[in-house]
C-alpha cells in the first residue's frame, strides 16, 4: 500500500498524516516543495519525492501510473486535490475507485455513506484506488525518532496529455467549506432553541453571524435530528471530526459523542447557562448566559457596525 500526497508550495493537504499512517508510512509526495513537506509528515517512514510543478491532474495521473503500478492499494487523502486526482489515477491504472473511505486494509475497504450515518464494508481482493476521509482515523501514532524516514527523489516521465487549465484558486466560502477543513466553527446545540426564536430560526441566525465573522456553521446531533440544519453540519463521532482554530459552542452541554468530534481544537468558547457542563469545563472562555440571547445581541452589534 502507498499513499499519494499532493503538495502545493510545501503545504500538506488536510489528512495527509492520517493517510500516510494508513498506508504503513509509505508515501509518494508530488507537487512543489515536496522535500519541505516531507519533513512535516510525522508518520512518514519511506518517501518518494517528485518535484513536478503545479497541479495538473490529467498529466500527473499519466505520469504516476507507471510508478504506482506495482502498488496494489493506492490511497489519497479526501482533500480537494486528492478527490480530483484519485479518479484519474484509477482510470489510468484500470482499477476500481473507493471514495470516502474511513478504513483501508489490503483486503477490504470501509466506506462512509448517508452523511456518515452508514458504514459499508466491501471486500477488495483486487488492486484499487481509495480516498480516506480526514479526521476519522484519529491521532496518528507518534513517530519513531530512532529510525529517521528514508527519502528518495524521483523524476516522473514527461507526458503530453490534454489537461485542465487552472485560472485561479479561490479560498472556500465559510458557509460551504467542509467542516473538517474549516478554521473557525460556530456550533449550535439544543440550548440555542430556547427563547423568542424557534430552533430553525436561531440556527439560521447563527449561520448568518458565523458567515459575517468568517466562520462555518456546525451543530450537534440533537440539532440535526430535529431538522434545524442538515446532517452535513453535524460534528461528533457519528458526524464530522473537526480540528478548527476556533470553536464557539452555543447552547451545547458537551456530550461525549460531540466532544469526540473535536480533535485538537486550538481555542474553545462555550456559551451556556450551566457553568458546570462539560463543554464549559473544557473551554478556555466560558460565557455563562443564555445562548440565544447572546447570539441575538451579537447579531445586533454586527448589524450596527
Amino acid at each position: 500500500m502507498i499513499a499519494v500526497i499532493v503538495v502545493r508550495d510545501g503545504v500538506l493537504p488536510l489528512g495527509a498524516d492520517e493517510t500516510v499512517a494508513e498506508a504503513g508510512g509509505r508515501a509518494l509526495l508530488v507537487g512543489t516543495g515536496v522535500k519541505e513537506a516531507a519533513g512535516e509528515l510525522t508518520t512518514l517512514k519511506t518517501g518518494l519525492l517528485a518535484e513536478n510543478g503545479t497541479f495538473a491532474p490529467g498529466r500527473w495521473a499519466a505520469q504516476l501510473a507507471g510508478v504506482l503500478a506495482e502498488s496494489d492499494q493506492v490511497l489519497l487523502p479526501s482533500s480537494p486535490d486528492g478527490r480530483d486526482l484519485a479518479p484519474r489515477l484509477a482510470a489510468e491504472l484500470g482499477r476500481p475507485l473507493y471514495p470516502g473511505a474511513v478504513r483501508v486494509t489490503v483486503s477490504q475497504v470501509e466506506l462512509s455513506r448517508w452523511d456518515s450515518r452508514v458504514t459499508v464494508t466491501l471486500p477488495a481482493p483486487a488492486p484499487f484506488v481509495a480516498t480516506l476521509q480526514p479526521g476519522v482515523r484519529g491521532r496518528p501514532a507518534e513517530p519513531d525518532h530512532g529510525r529517521p524516514p528514508h527519502h528518495t527523489a524521483i523524476t516522473l516521465p514527461d507526458r503530453d496529455v490534454p489537461d485542465v487549465e487552472v485560472l485561479e484558486v479561490l479560498a472556500p466560502e465559510p458557509g460551504t467549506v467542509d467542516l473538517a477543513e474549516a478554521p473557525r466553527i460556530f456550533a449550535a446545540g439544543a440550548g440555542l432553541g430556547h427563547g423568542d426564536l424557534d430552533g430553525p430560526s436561531a440556527v439560521k441566525l447563527l449561520g448568518s453571524v458565523a458567515s459575517a465573522l468568517g466562520a462555518s456553521l456546525g451543530a450537534t446531533r440533537v440539532v440535526t435530528d430535529a431538522g434545524w440544519t442538515g446532517y452535513h453540519r453535524q460534528i461528533g463521532t457519528t458526524g464530522v471530526v473537526a480540528a478548527p482554530e476556533l470553536y464557539v459552542a452555543f447552547g451545547i452541554s458537551g456530550a461525549a459523542q460531540h466532544i469526540g468530534g473535536l480533535r485538537d481544537a486550538a481555542h474553545v468558547v462555550s456559551v451556556n447557562i450551566d457553568p458546570s457542563c462539560p463543554m464549559t469545563a473544557m473551554a478556555e472562555l466560558g460565557i455563562v448566559a443564555d445562548a440565544q440571547s447572546v447570539l441575538v445581541e451579537l447579531a445586533r452589534i454586527l448589524e450596527a457596525r
